[in-house]
């Protein structure tokens, strides 16, 4: 995120309760352990994986989608996806709510990250995204070419690359203005070819909390809104929705695609 949103007062968090504590604990050690596992499968099979695959990676994303689809469960989230997931080359853009965005959009489909090059740094996140074929981005004019080349060889390879337009995440309820400055380089690659499918991510809250109860944003602590998701009596439902994809060829340039994006995801999200 490269700023925060703060359209919305930031949600107070209750203590937590005696049976709460037991439900984050009933769910949390599952997920870790899960989480885990994958980590270890992945580091045994990334090295026979690259040097017989190269920079491919055939084997190890069915590892992570499965740990997105096992934390899912875990966590007790209804999940649903609705749409036609795109099968020719491109990229994927959605709404970004929360850390959960990560589980729900890994356990639909097997996409690559893109995220800023200090995302590479953070302390256990970091190491996480490098491991599962994050393509971390600088923004400085210097490197702009050799970020075009690196996403032309990523979608030779098959990959399906994904961000998030907005910038910073939200409670959910509403799209925010999608940044062009991204879909700029999926013009410079030369690859008319290319489909951009936009991806609105549903959250709807339990009946007991507030709308934006998996919102994310403001400056609100990560551990705090971890536990407080653990610890809900019931969780609500995850609603992925993919959209018609994007032909490049058909649009004038980056702001025209990037409104075009942000139209259909509002349609979804926030129809008013």
């Amino acid at each position: 995120m490269s700023m925060t949103w703060r359209g919305a007062p930031e949600t107070e968090f209750a203590p937590i309760s005696v049976r709460g504590w037991v439900r984050v604990i009933r769910r949390g050690v599952p997920v870790l352990c899960i989480l885990g596992l994958g980590v270890l499968a992945t580091l045994l099979l990334r090295l026979p994986e690259r040097l017989l695959c190269g920079p491919k990676r055939p084997v190890t994303p069915f590892l992570t989608q499965w740990v997105c689809r096992s934390a899912i469960w875990l966590l007790g989230f209804r999940y649903t996806v609705r749409g036609c997931i795109m099968r020719s080359p491109g990229a994927v853009v959605a709404n970004h709510v929360s850390w959960l965005d990560i589980f729900a959009l890994n356990a639909a489909k097997r996409v690559y990250f893109v995220a800023k090059s200090e995302v590479a740094a953070w302390a256990g996140i970091g190491f996480l995204a490098q491991l599962t074929g994050t393509l971390f981005i600088k923004r400085d004019p210097r490197h702009a070419q050799q970020q075009t080349d690196d996403m032309v060889q990523r979608f030779q390879m098959g990959h399906k690359l994904l961000f998030f337009p907005e910038g910073t995440s939200t409670d959910g309820l509403r799209v925010l203005p999608f940044k062009p400055v991204l879909f700029e380089a999926f013009f410079k690659t030369g690859q008319t070819g290319l489909a951009i499918q936009p991806v609105a991510l549903q959250f709807i809250a339990p009946r007991s909390a507030p709308a934006g109860f998996y919102g994310w944003w403001g400056d609100m602590g990560f551990g705090d809104h971890l536990l407080h998701v653990l610890s809900a009596p019931r969780q609500g439902e995850i609603v992925v929705h993919y959209l018609p994809p994007l032909r490049l060829a058909d649009f004038s340039g980056r702001k025209a695609i990037a409104a075009a994006a942000q139209t259909a995801i509002q349609q979804v999200i926030d129809p008013d």
